[in-house]
């Protein structure tokens, strides 16, 4: 049984950071893309980045660039967000994702998807 678990999510003032983590179970964690996406009230899931099989390549949305990074540990399973230097505007649920491709992620096009946490940002 496939299953991705995010935790780490809250809530947290303007300038802040917070680390997301997202536990992955049930298929062969290291041959797969895995990503962040995220989706606020009202608007539609966006891209927020991903990390390639072995975690040598990360790419980003230019509205986290910068102030986002994701890490992976292929022994651990685990995909990690570390979100620095948080704003308003970063407020959504996030979601972690597994997919074969890089431009297919890019794409939303993912074979699993996690349940998501929220994480909201105070002004």
């Amino acid at each position: 049984q496939v299953q991705l678990v995010e935790s780490g999510g809250g809530l947290v003032q303007a300038g802040g950071s917070l680390r997301l983590s997202c536990a992955a179970s049930g298929f062969t964690f290291s041959s797969y893309v895995m990503a962040w996406f995220r989706q606020a009230p009202g608007k539609e899931r966006e891209f927020v980045g991903r990390i390639m099989w072995s975690g040598a390549g990360t790419y980003y949305a230019d509205s986290v660039k910068g102030r986002f990074t994701i890490s992976r540990d292929n022994a651990k399973n685990t995909v990690y967000l570390q979100m620095n230097s948080l704003k308003p505007e970063d407020t959504a649920v996030y979601y972690c994702a597994a997919g074969r491709t890089a431009t297919g992620v890019l794409l939303h096009a993912v074979d699993y998807w996690g349940q998501g946490t929220q994480v909201t940002v105070s002004s």
